[in-house]
């Protein structure tokens, strides 16, 4: 690694668009203070974000240590961190970082570091990362680079994530995977946590404007206030499981949303698997909000335009606080229906902009591309 003049490391981090970028800009700030009292010796840092798509068209470890070490030789740089947030996979493991202390590099697989607190750990994870890279060489006593361990995000008894397996042929000289149960999970939050779910509810305008529609009339039907009164919690419950299983469904068959591979491999199933589930698990907030809006909104609608007397000779039941609460709900489940049905209206790359990342709309369509390339090949 080679260190610049005046005992100045020069450290870019390449961040995929997007998330990544953004945690590379809020943590640029005060990283090259962190990392000059981190190290001592007396030596500062400049740390400048490099935005770039790094892992365009490809998900293959040793093509991107590739790139970035290209990209580390045109940017006359010391070391270079690349953050991604596209879960990457080595050995049938899902990849936290790879390091290669020889050429100053790292790679950073946001996801590893599940869904919550991602900025804090993030920064902590690159600052180990560029703390070690700067550091000394390690001598014959120490061992080498594989048998020291990182410390950070990477290392504590409740992180699921433990030192992996580097080949001989392979850039990188130490690898931290993701492993158990727990790392899963952890994975799996860190992925819908990249998609940003929140986004999901101002994405689908038309199918929101159905639900609304939707619960206006229905807050003003009689009929729907009889059934609402007399349905018991359970099948409310029932209501709004149901309706709302059946707006993630609709949204996924009908923007293709659902991962398929043609390999057979147990590893490609398993990455399958996990895209499968971040996607259910990403339209499932963003669904839930939605509902939960909903009632917030039917219950204003409710409370502003009906009238007591009237819901009382149509119901039987008086007009108090309950009633205006269990209307709500019931209509919300109702309106989530209209909003399934209008979420048709939407073409399908404005519910993939919705649902996904960048890098996984990118991912997904050069998926799409290959298997049109393929079908035409084999016709």
């Amino acid at each position: 690694m080679r260190v610049s003049s005046q005992d100045v490391t020069v450290v870019a981090l390449l961040a995929d668009p997007d998330a990544p970028t953004e945690i590379a800009q809020r943590m640029v700030r005060m990283l090259p203070d962190r990392l000059a009292d981190s190290s001592g010796r007396g030596r500062r840092f400049d740390v400048e974000v490099v935005s770039e798509p790094f892992t365009a068209g490809t998900e293959d470890l040793s093509t991107l240590t590739r790139r970035i070490m290209d990209r580390r030789s045109a940017g006359n740089w010391d070391i270079v961190v690349a953050l991604t947030d596209l879960p990457l996979h080595s050995r049938g493991r899902k990849l936290a970082v790879d390091l290669s202390h020889e050429h100053g590099l790292a790679l950073l697989s946001l996801p590893a570091l599940g869904g919550f607190r991602l900025q804090t750990r993030a920064r902590q994870a690159v600052e180990e990362a560029v703390l070690r890279l700067a550091g000394p060489r390690a001598t014959a006593a120490e061992g080498p680079w594989g048998s020291q361990p990182l410390r950070g995000p990477f290392t504590g008894r409740l992180a699921p994530i433990r030192p992996g397996q580097v080949g001989e042929e392979e850039i990188a000289d130490l690898r931290y995977v993701v492993c158990g149960p727990r790392g899963y999970l952890r994975v799996l939050g860190g992925m819908v946590r990249a998609n940003r779910p929140w986004r999901l509810v101002p994405g689908l305008s038309k199918a929101l404007a159905a639900a609304l529609a939707t619960g206006a009339v229905a807050t003003v039907n009689s009929t729907i206030w009889t059934l609402a009164t007399s349905l018991s919690t359970p099948r409310l419950v029932i209501a709004t499981v149901g309706s709302v299983a059946l707006m993630i469904g609709w949204l996924i068959v009908d923007a293709s949303l659902w991962h398929r591979t043609d390999e057979v491999s147990q590893e490609a199933r398993k990455k399958a698997t996990l895209y499968n589930a971040s996607t259910v698990v990403t339209v499932g907030i963003g669904v839930i909000v939605c509902y939960a809006g909903l009632v917030v909104i039917n219950l204003v609608w409710a409370l502003f335009i009906l009238n007591d007397r009237l819901f009382a000779s149509m119901t039987r039941s008086p007009l108090h606080a309950t009633q205006y609460w269990i209307l709500s709900w019931f209509v919300a489940s109702v309106a989530t229906v209209g909003g399934a049905l209008g979420s048709g209206l939407e073409s399908d790359e404005a519910i993939r902009a919705a649902a996904y990342s960048k890098r996984e709309q990118e991912r997904r369509s050069a998926l799409r591309d290959d298997r049109g390339d393929q079908g035409l090949s084999d016709g």
